[in-house]
């Protein structure tokens, strides 16, 4: 039986990143940010990228490289105001951005990768983010209807994995990693641990190898 292992360099891994891909990039301020994997992205120069994630990270650090480096199209994320250049940017008509509340963020990316292409939520009704998309009434209360979002690619950050792709996460650092590792085409794991298969605690695995397509040890350029 052929020996399947999903290692690789943060180059090879984003070698087939092209311009105006959709890119999912995990972490909730710099927690759980795959720090080196954005930095692959920014090498590797693709262009016109929508970047769908909670922040972009700060003023030229993580993800606030990209937009410095002028390979950002549009935003799809939650929480951008510590990153002034985000608003300058969009002040200045470079780059789009959608607002989603950050529940609805989480959601809708569960939702991708489990195959629900729509559902009800509650967080957005009656406010600007809810204009001009279907609302219904449930018990009484008015409800929007979102859509989920997919990506072509998505960058995560895990604790450890083993070499078949099997991620386990490491306390806050996990937040959006799990669900974007699920709603994307192409998905590359950074770990700070590679094991074989069988070391891992089952219990303890918390996306499977079916979801990643490569794997970056930390440190591994």
């Amino acid at each position: 039986m052929e020996r399947i292992d999903k290692i690789k360099s943060a180059a090879e891994a984003l070698a087939c990143v092209v311009d105006g891909q959709s890119v999912m990039v995990g972490g909730f301020g710099m927690r759980g940010t795959p720090n080196t994997l954005i930095d692959a992205l920014v090498a590797n120069g693709a262009r016109e990228l929508t970047i769908i994630s909670n922040d972009l990270g700060s003023p030229g650090i993580g993800l606030g490289k990209l937009l410095r480096n002028k390979q950002v199209k549009r935003l799809i994320g939650t929480y951008y105001t510590w990153n002034e250049e985000v608003v300058n940017a969009f002040q200045k008509g470079e780059i789009d951005v959608e607002l989603v509340p950050q529940g609805t963020l989480a959601e809708s990316i569960r939702a991708a990768g489990y195959g629900i292409p729509a559902y009800y939520a509650l967080a957005s009704a009656g406010t600007e983010l809810g204009e001009g998309k279907e609302t219904r009434e449930f018990d009484g209360r008015t409800y929007v209807m979102e859509r989920a979002i997919h990506a072509d690619i998505a960058l995560i950050q895990a604790y450890k994995a083993d070499r078949i792709g099997n991620l386990v996460y490491c306390k806050t650092a996990r937040n959006f990693n799990p669900p974007m590792a699920m709603g994307a085409r192409y998905t590359v794991a950074l770990v700070d641990e590679i094991v074989e298969p069988g070391e891992l605690d089952p219990e303890c695995v918390v996306t499977p190898h079916v979801f990643v397509q490569a794997i970056v040890k930390e440190s591994a350029l």
